[in-house]
Protein backbone atom coordinates (compact mmCIF):
# COMPACT_ATOMS: atom_id res chain seq x y z
CA UNK A 1 0.00 0.00 0.00
CA UNK A 2 2.06 2.89 -1.23
CA UNK A 3 1.20 6.19 -2.85
CA UNK A 4 2.32 6.62 -6.43
CA UNK A 5 1.51 9.69 -8.52
CA UNK A 6 -1.39 10.64 -6.24
CA UNK A 7 -2.81 7.12 -5.96
CA UNK A 8 -2.66 4.61 -3.13
CA UNK A 9 -2.81 0.93 -3.98
CA UNK A 10 -5.48 -0.93 -2.02
CA UNK A 11 -5.12 -4.42 -0.61
CA UNK A 12 -7.73 -7.03 -1.62
CA UNK A 13 -9.60 -6.75 1.69
CA UNK A 14 -9.94 -2.97 1.30
CA UNK A 15 -11.01 -3.45 -2.31
CA UNK A 16 -13.86 -5.80 -1.44
CA UNK A 17 -15.00 -3.58 1.45
CA UNK A 18 -15.22 -0.59 -0.89
CA UNK A 19 -16.86 -2.59 -3.68
CA UNK A 20 -19.62 -3.63 -1.26
CA UNK A 21 -20.58 0.06 -0.84
CA UNK A 22 -21.75 0.66 -4.42
CA UNK A 23 -24.78 -0.88 -6.17
CA UNK A 24 -23.57 -0.75 -9.79
CA UNK A 25 -20.37 -1.76 -11.54
CA UNK A 26 -19.22 -2.67 -15.03
CA UNK A 27 -18.54 -6.13 -16.40
CA UNK A 28 -15.77 -6.26 -19.00
CA UNK A 29 -15.95 -9.22 -21.37
CA UNK A 30 -15.44 -10.26 -24.97
CA UNK A 31 -18.32 -9.99 -27.44
CA UNK A 32 -17.76 -11.02 -31.05
CA UNK A 33 -13.97 -10.97 -30.47
CA UNK A 34 -14.10 -7.34 -29.29
CA UNK A 35 -13.94 -5.87 -25.78
CA UNK A 36 -17.33 -4.98 -24.33
CA UNK A 37 -18.32 -3.14 -21.15
CA UNK A 38 -21.78 -3.25 -19.63
CA UNK A 39 -23.06 -1.57 -16.45
CA UNK A 40 -24.83 -4.02 -14.12
CA UNK A 41 -26.10 -4.12 -10.57
CA UNK A 42 -24.39 -6.76 -8.45
CA UNK A 43 -23.73 -8.21 -5.03
CA UNK A 44 -20.80 -9.87 -3.30
CA UNK A 45 -20.81 -13.39 -1.93
CA UNK A 46 -19.13 -14.19 1.39
CA UNK A 47 -15.91 -15.27 -0.33
CA UNK A 48 -15.65 -12.03 -2.33
CA UNK A 49 -17.09 -13.42 -5.55
CA UNK A 50 -19.07 -10.90 -7.61
CA UNK A 51 -22.67 -12.02 -8.14
CA UNK A 52 -24.87 -11.03 -11.06
CA UNK A 53 -28.53 -11.99 -11.50
CA UNK A 54 -29.34 -11.99 -15.19
CA UNK A 55 -31.78 -13.43 -17.71
CA UNK A 56 -31.07 -17.01 -18.71
CA UNK A 57 -31.79 -15.96 -22.30
CA UNK A 58 -29.43 -12.96 -22.37
CA UNK A 59 -26.58 -12.41 -24.79
CA UNK A 60 -24.48 -11.44 -21.77
CA UNK A 61 -24.92 -14.88 -20.23
CA UNK A 62 -23.81 -16.61 -23.42
CA UNK A 63 -20.77 -14.34 -23.67
CA UNK A 64 -19.51 -14.68 -20.09
CA UNK A 65 -20.34 -18.23 -18.94
CA UNK A 66 -17.02 -20.03 -18.66
CA UNK A 67 -14.97 -17.00 -19.73
CA UNK A 68 -12.46 -14.93 -17.76
CA UNK A 69 -13.93 -11.47 -17.23
CA UNK A 70 -13.17 -8.33 -15.28
CA UNK A 71 -15.58 -6.47 -13.07
CA UNK A 72 -14.98 -2.85 -12.07
CA UNK A 73 -16.69 -0.74 -9.45
CA UNK A 74 -15.83 2.76 -8.35
CA UNK A 75 -16.90 5.91 -6.58
CA UNK A 76 -15.66 9.36 -7.54
CA UNK A 77 -16.31 12.75 -5.99
CA UNK A 78 -15.35 15.25 -8.68
CA UNK A 79 -15.75 18.24 -6.36
CA UNK A 80 -13.42 16.77 -3.72
CA UNK A 81 -11.16 15.30 -6.41
CA UNK A 82 -11.18 11.97 -4.63
CA UNK A 83 -12.34 8.46 -5.28
CA UNK A 84 -11.44 4.83 -5.76
CA UNK A 85 -11.62 2.07 -8.34
CA UNK A 86 -11.60 -1.71 -7.79
CA UNK A 87 -11.22 -4.47 -10.40
CA UNK A 88 -12.05 -8.14 -9.78
CA UNK A 89 -10.76 -10.52 -12.46
CA UNK A 90 -11.60 -14.20 -12.76
CA UNK A 91 -13.74 -16.84 -14.44
CA UNK A 92 -17.49 -16.27 -14.66
CA UNK A 93 -19.74 -19.29 -14.24
CA UNK A 94 -23.45 -19.89 -13.90
CA UNK A 95 -24.45 -21.17 -10.47
CA UNK A 96 -25.72 -24.68 -11.12
CA UNK A 97 -25.89 -26.07 -7.58
CA UNK A 98 -29.60 -25.95 -6.56
CA UNK A 99 -28.80 -25.27 -2.88
CA UNK A 100 -26.52 -22.35 -3.74
CA UNK A 101 -29.08 -21.01 -6.23
CA UNK A 102 -31.78 -21.17 -3.55
CA UNK A 103 -29.55 -19.32 -1.05
CA UNK A 104 -28.76 -16.63 -3.61
CA UNK A 105 -32.44 -16.30 -4.53
CA UNK A 106 -33.02 -15.27 -0.89
CA UNK A 107 -29.85 -13.27 -0.21
CA UNK A 108 -28.27 -12.40 -3.56
CA UNK A 109 -28.69 -9.35 -5.76
CA UNK A 110 -32.07 -8.50 -7.27
CA UNK A 111 -32.19 -7.81 -10.98
CA UNK A 112 -33.06 -4.24 -11.94
CA UNK A 113 -34.52 -5.64 -15.19
CA UNK A 114 -36.33 -8.82 -14.05
CA UNK A 115 -36.81 -11.63 -16.57
CA UNK A 116 -39.07 -14.70 -16.44
CA UNK A 117 -36.10 -17.05 -15.88
CA UNK A 118 -33.01 -15.68 -14.17
CA UNK A 119 -29.70 -17.24 -13.25
CA UNK A 120 -26.86 -16.21 -10.99
CA UNK A 121 -23.39 -15.72 -12.39
CA UNK A 122 -20.37 -15.82 -10.08
CA UNK A 123 -17.14 -14.06 -10.94
CA UNK A 124 -14.43 -15.77 -8.91
CA UNK A 125 -12.06 -13.20 -7.34
CA UNK A 126 -8.77 -14.62 -8.63
CA UNK A 127 -7.21 -11.17 -8.91
CA UNK A 128 -8.49 -8.22 -6.86
CA UNK A 129 -6.81 -4.86 -7.36
CA UNK A 130 -7.71 -1.29 -6.59
CA UNK A 131 -6.45 2.19 -6.06
CA UNK A 132 -7.60 5.27 -4.30
CA UNK A 133 -7.03 8.84 -5.43
CA UNK A 134 -5.33 10.75 -2.67
CA UNK A 135 -4.22 14.35 -2.36
CA UNK A 136 -6.38 15.81 -5.16
CA UNK A 137 -4.22 14.49 -7.99
CA UNK A 138 -5.36 13.85 -11.54
CA UNK A 139 -5.43 10.49 -13.27
CA UNK A 140 -2.22 11.49 -15.03
CA UNK A 141 -0.27 12.35 -11.89
CA UNK A 142 -0.38 16.10 -12.53
CA UNK A 143 -1.29 18.63 -9.89
CA UNK A 144 -4.88 19.76 -10.33
CA UNK A 145 -5.55 23.49 -10.47
CA UNK A 146 -6.74 25.09 -7.24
Amino acid sequence: MHANDGFRELDPRECLSLLATVPVGRIVYTRHALPAVLPVNFGLDGDGAVLLRISAASDLLRAVDGAVVAFEGDAVDADAQSGWSVVVTGPATVVSDPAVHERLARTGPRSWAPAPHEVFVRIEPELVTGRQLVGGRSMYGLDLPS
